[in-house]
């Protein structure tokens, strides 16, 4: 049964939003009605965040982490492959692309863990159908909720945090979706606010006052009132509390410019002030790499790496990086060889990071077999869903086969 508090926490967005109340009041009213799923309870350690970066287009795994002495590497790849003098290595057969060297100091560290092979069974060589399959971690695609839905709404919001759980982007991700009070989406912290007719900035406060006469005006027993009156309460105190914490936030370390380090910086800033926040989401785009792949990959791995290694600095000045944990995913990697086009096709297993102080460093999984494959695709070592249930049971300490529908291996990723 969803609560009038439920109400309050599930509808924050919304108002904040401007356009989006209507589907709101049709969801609220549809699971006051109809809901009675339980949540899924976690563990005592309600301190700790993951951060979630999708990798969306297909991240070409072997140009991220290169297998510099296999000579199949750079016959597949004569035009696209990785120098071996320009790689930087981390161990006596794999090695980083270049554009990721800000990452190498905090794998020397024992801070990053690289999963290799990351795929599944018969995999799905479509882009909406294979995100659909990661964010849902159902291969089959007869699950409609996301992986983190009922985690969301069973941990995150049983702590009363309006800010829990965020998404930033323009939409909330499948993988967070839908719980019966979904998280808020920030496509940008100074346009999360009631916003102005910026022909007469002066009226805003009038404008803004005259709203919540028009809320308080409508009181109960009239239909719906009480879903009115949390919506705007919410809303109000949710875009103030996320102004505050944004604006008044000194990083400990230099940010590079672009969304993804702006975002990382919105989570390190929650995380810093101890605003509550369990779950971030943000995406990183353009991994499709069909034609004219090198210089616009090694453009994007470095947004990842400087961003992220910005993000591990400030949080290791203000010490939260032992609370924090980085996931990054990518719905499938690309073909071994190189297309005529300079780029690369769809494929199907990759790499996958996992960065934070409490992880155990190295790799896991099986380096990519290049004279073993499926079609002229690399075969997969490990199933995706080990790699949540891991996080699940080792982070998070929620139960992952509750989350996750049946039980999967784990990985030692945590020290």
């Amino acid at each position: 049964m969803v609560t009038r508090r439920d109400l309050l926490r599930g509808s924050v967005v919304s108002l904040a939003g401007g356009i989006y109340m209507p589907n709101l009041f049709a969801r609220a009213l549809s699971i006051a009605q109809a809901d009675a799923s339980p949540a899924v309870s976690a563990g005592p350690d309600a301190g700790r965040t993951m951060i979630i970066i999708q990798l969306a287009g297909g991240n070409d795994g072997l140009n991220t982490v290169i297998p510099y002495q296999d000579s199949a590497y750079y016959s597949a790849r004569p035009h696209l492959a990785i120098k071996q003098q320009d790689v930087v290595p981390l161990d006596g057969r794999l090695g980083l692309n270049p554009a990721l060297k800000e990452l190498k100091p905090i794998w020397d560290q024992g801070h990053v863990a690289i999963v290799e092979g990351v795929g599944y069974d018969h995999p799905s060589l479509s882009h909406f159908q294979a995100m659909d399959i990661w964010q849902t971690a159902d291969p089959t695609l007869q699950t409609h909720d996301g992986w983190l839905s009922q985690l969301v709404e069973g941990m995150v919001d049983s702590q009363g945090h309006p800010l829990g759980a965020l998404a930033l982007g323009a939409t909330l991700p499948p993988a967070l979706c839908c719980p019966p009070t979904p998280p808020p989406v920030v496509d940008s912290p100074t346009t999360y606010q009631l916003m102005s007719d910026p022909r007469y900035p002066k009226a805003a406060s009038s404008r803004e006052d005259t709203l919540k006469k028009l809320y308080s005006s409508y009181q109960a027993p009239a239909p719906y009132a009480a879903l009115l009156e949390a919506t705007a309460e919410s809303a109000a105190i949710t875009t103030t509390l996320l102004q505050q914490i944004v604006t008044g936030y000194q990083p400990k370390a230099t940010y590079p410019s672009g969304p993804l380090a702006d975002g990382l910086k919105v989570f390190a800033a929650m995380i810093a002030g101890g605003h509550g926040l369990r779950i971030g989401y943000i995406m990183l785009g353009g991994f499709d790499t069909h034609a004219a792949q090198a210089q616009h990959h090694d453009q994007l791995l470095a947004t990842l790496s400087t961003s992220l290694s910005a993000f591990y600095a400030d949080l290791d000045a203000q010490g939260k990086a032992d609370d924090t944990l980085v996931l990054t995913w990518s719905e499938f990697g690309r073909r071994v060889a190189e297309n005529a086009s300079l780029g690369t096709d769809h494929g199907t297993a990759a790499p996958l990071f996992v960065v934070g102080k409490a992880v155990k460093g190295g790799f896991y999984g099986q380096p990519p077999d290049l004279t073993n494959l499926d079609s002229g695709n690399l075969k997969f070592a490990v199933d995706f869903r080990s790699v949540y249930a891991s996080v699940l049971d080792e982070w998070l300490q929620a139960d992952s086969k509750a989350v996750l529908g049946q039980q999967f291996s784990t990985i030692p990723l945590l020290g």
